[in-house]
């Protein structure tokens, strides 16, 4: 039987969306207010989800407690109330996007979490803007 369980986790960042290859008028045509030199900040909801078959001797696909923890040790931890443009190694060459973020999260979390599970995440930005990834 497969399945599909998920974690809702939540963290603040700041970021900028720039690209130093264009000039600030591109950029600010681009990003408009994204661009802000001083940074600006989401509440971001993040959701994890994990498919796969039903542990028969645990009832189990994953100890969703096992799942927070993992979460909040590799990511939450590196990001909850951080700039994720200076106070992140993964965004310092990398536009962090909400695009981006998710795909950085997707590649933590995966090599955590066993290959025998499919990991796709969820995003919100905003409550109206989110990504996923993988797209399927």
């Amino acid at each position: 039987m497969r399945i599909k369980v998920s974690r809702r986790e939540h963290f603040n960042s700041a970021h900028r969306l720039h690209n130093p290859e264009w000039s600030d008028e591109v950029n600010e045509r681009v990003f408009g207010k994204c661009n802000n030199p001083n940074y600006h900040g989401h509440n971001y909801e993040l959701i994890v989800s994990l498919t796969g078959e039903v542990d028969q001797s645990t009832g189990y696909l994953y100890d969703l407690k096992e799942l927070s923890d993992v979460i909040k040790k590799y990511v939450l931890i590196r990001f909850d109330h951080k700039n994720l443009n200076l106070d992140t190694e993964y965004f310092r060459d990398l536009n962090p996007t909400a695009e981006n973020i998710a795909l950085v999260i997707w590649r933590i979390l995966r090599q955590q979490i066993d290959e025998k599970f499919e990991l796709k995440i969820t995003l919100y930005e905003t409550e109206r803007n989110f990504v996923e990834y993988p797209a399927h």
